[in-house]
């Protein structure tokens, strides 16, 4: 807690709370938080005075509409978000299937942009979900990727638990992949954050030759078949280079990924 200040700590942990639950009142919140009555009270009247929290006249907490103002105002001020989504506008509807956009988050990733397949049958995904590193193509193209010495550091810390029935609990078959995908290029899941679903990555480079986010396609797993895959590998390289290129990249995609 050394240079921090401990109301502030603590009112964070308040408000983490909501990042699972939709709404909250004071007996859960000292429950689950482990902060006595009073200084939950006293944080809660600061917050809500403060417009980060909402209470209902049954005495449950929301987070406020503060947090969409500033949710808004970092979608926008993410540069790459912006670069990539004529790109992800034109895969979605060439390919028909839901888009994303993942950026590295310590060690985890999130989504930062999502665009809707039309099928009627979707993916149950948000801009804002995290996941492992080890987990699902978009994870894996930015582990793959990742700076090398970062990159031992996480293998050699992280423990590999199942998420979907695919997922990969083994660090020599992970370490294989990660190898595998730096030379080809794409990274390619099935079932490993969600079974019955597949994804398909590629990366994209900042104007310094370093991964800046991961680009990809979803969906149903019987929408990947092989007759269909080189198709959408190429289709979405090509988008993952031009998005590259605009952040500043100047290198041939090829060149990189072979290294």
């Amino acid at each position: 807690m050394q240079n921090k200040n401990k109301t502030v700590v603590r009112s964070m942990d308040l408000l983490n709370l909501f990042l699972t639950e939709t709404r909250l009142n004071i007996n859960d919140i000292v429950r689950l938080s482990g902060i006595p009555k009073t200084s939950v009270l006293r944080m809660l009247g600061s917050l809500e005075d403060m417009g980060f929290l909402d209470k209902n006249k049954d005495g449950y907490y929301t987070l406020g509409l503060l947090f969409l103002q500033f949710g808004n105002l970092v979608a926008e001020r993410l540069d790459i978000r912006h670069v990539a989504l004529p790109e992800m506008e034109k895969l979605r509807d060439e390919l028909g299937e839901a888009v994303h956009l993942v950026i590295r988050d310590g060690w985890e990733s999130r989504y930062i942009e999502k665009l809707d397949t039309h099928h009627p049958v979707r993916l149950f995904t948000k801009i804002g979900r995290k996941a492992p590193l080890y987990a699902g193509a978009s994870s894996r193209i930015i582990l793959a990727f990742m700076p090398e010495e970062e990159r031992r550091e996480y293998m050699d810390e992280i423990e590999l638990a199942p998420i979907g029935s695919g997922t990969i609990t083994s660090k020599e078959k992970l370490q294989k992949a990660l190898e595998w995908t730096r030379e080809n290029g794409y990274s390619f899941s099935l079932s490993e954050l969600e079974n019955y679903t597949a994804e398909l990555s590629a990366p994209i480079f900042d104007h310094n030759g370093q991964i800046a986010a991961a680009l990809s396609i979803a969906g149903l797993d019987v929408r990947f078949g092989d007759e269909h895959m080189p198709e959408l590998i190429s289709r979405l390289q090509e988008s993952a280079e031009n998005v590259s290129r605009k952040l500043g990249w100047s290198a041939p995609l090829s060149l990189h990924i072979q290294h």
